[in-house]
């Protein structure tokens, strides 16, 4: 059982996951960038693009990730940095540098992850409800995505999903079915680099807590003025952050 993905560029692997409701068109110009110096590997997430009928949660889905990934940088957005903690919890191996833009490490009170659970459960239903376009016009509508360019908001590319890869994505890899990790983050022996908008206060402040238990091989980068898609909203400012970070720990 293998997730999609596309490969293009040579050099260093680079694998890049994106994010609830995406697919593996929607990194844009930053994977077009990227390829000019790296083999770029952009993975459907389970449950995503032409993966739409594959299902996993977070652990198995990161291992099918690493599947498709092998031994590479990895950069994963909000979902897609859900995945990539788990795989590099998993297979620290397989990870020579971790980047997490926009990502946690879990819910830890039980009460409140049961709320999130069955909040991921109501988006479920209105994937069905809705329909896919009525969907996802309204998923990048929502405030925390108001600084989304209308341009990168990749809607064509979106609809490469299906009702039912999503309506089941977001129940099994959504934060609510997320096993809290912060006690095991330390483990994390790679470079990693956290990612938020200085603008997203709750994934900011995620990421202030979530370099802090990593230690001293992750550092946090904030890119002014943007939300919680911050490496679409200022993708300039996303890739000299990235590739300045890259060229520190190149091989």
């Amino acid at each position: 059982m293998w997730l999609h993905a596309d490969r293009a560029g040579t050099g260093d692997s680079i694998v890049l996951v994106h994010g609830f409701t995406q697919t593996r068109n929607c990194w844009g110009p930053i994977a077009t960038d990227l390829e000019t110096d790296h083999t770029v590997v952009r993975v459907d997430a389970p449950g995503h693009g032409m993966s739409s009928e594959m299902m996993a949660g977070l652990r198995g889905g990161g291992r099918l990730i690493a599947d498709q990934g092998g031994e590479a940088v990895y950069v994963g957005y909000s979902m897609g940095g859900r995945y990539l903690i788990h795989l590099a919890l998993g297979n620290p191996e397989l990870v020579r540098g971790l980047v997490l833009i926009g990502a946690t490490a879990g819910i830890e009170d039980p009460a409140e992850r049961a709320a999130r659970a069955e909040a991921d459960q109501a988006t479920g239903r209105r994937v069905r409800e809705l329909g896919l376009l009525e969907f996802l016009k309204a998923w990048v509508g929502a405030p925390m995505f108001a600084g989304l360019p209308p341009e990168h908001q990749f809607l064509m590319e979106r609809m490469e999903n299906t009702v039912e890869g999503l309506s089941n994505s977001v129940v099994q890899a959504g934060t609510g079915n997320q096993d809290p990790t912060w006690d095991h983050l330390d483990r994390l022996d790679m470079p990693v680099l956290v990612v938020a908008g200085a603008d997203d206060e709750k994934y900011a402040a995620l990421g202030e807590r979530m370099v802090d238990s990593i230690g001293p091989n992750a550092r946090l980068e904030l890119i002014p003025g943007a939300g919680h898609a911050a490496h679409l909203e200022r993708m300039p400012e996303f890739l000299d952050v990235l590739r300045s970070w890259l060229a520190e720990h190149r091989r």
